[in-house]
């Protein structure tokens, strides 16, 4: 599947000599067959900027857990235009399939905690050594 990739999430650490200092920084690869599959055009501008925005979260794992401030500083919007956001990415379907899921949990202490975020394979974001689904033969 390596070259059926459609988007992929790198980290690179950079460690200074002289402050001793280590920097992680993460680069996500868009690879042209999200275009050609269709994919960048059905999510539309509005869902893949809040897909990308969540993504920036991901752990190895695939979850993520920004807060709904957290997302509309991203996008550069309101909380509320960013909540309204992630409701519509969470319902858009790809082949009938969610790229996210989205599950609102509880504290030990009965208050809502963050909200986890799970990037699914479909999604094409990759991060670590996941691999994203193939999406060229449904």
């Amino acid at each position: 599947m390596a070259e059926d990739k459609l988007l992929s999430v790198e980290s690179q650490t950079e460690h200074s000599m002289t402050s001793g200092k280590s920097e992680t920084k993460i680069f996500v690869k868009m690879y042209v067959d999200a275009v050609k599959a269709g994919l960048i055009a059905d999510l539309g501008a509005d869902n893949w900027q809040t897909l990308c925005v969540i993504a920036s979260h991901m752990d190895k794992d695939s979850e993520c857990f920004p807060t709904h401030a957290q997302i509309a500083k991203g996008l550069g919007v309101r909380r509320e235009t960013a909540t309204r956001r992630v409701k519509k990415l969470a319902d858009y379907r790809w082949n009938g399939r969610p790229l996210i899921v989205s599950e609102k949990g509880r504290t030990e202490k009965g208050t809502w905690d963050n909200t986890r975020y799970t990037i699914l394979p479909i999604s094409q974001l990759r991060i670590f050594e996941n691999e994203p689904e193939d999406i060229t033969t449904t």
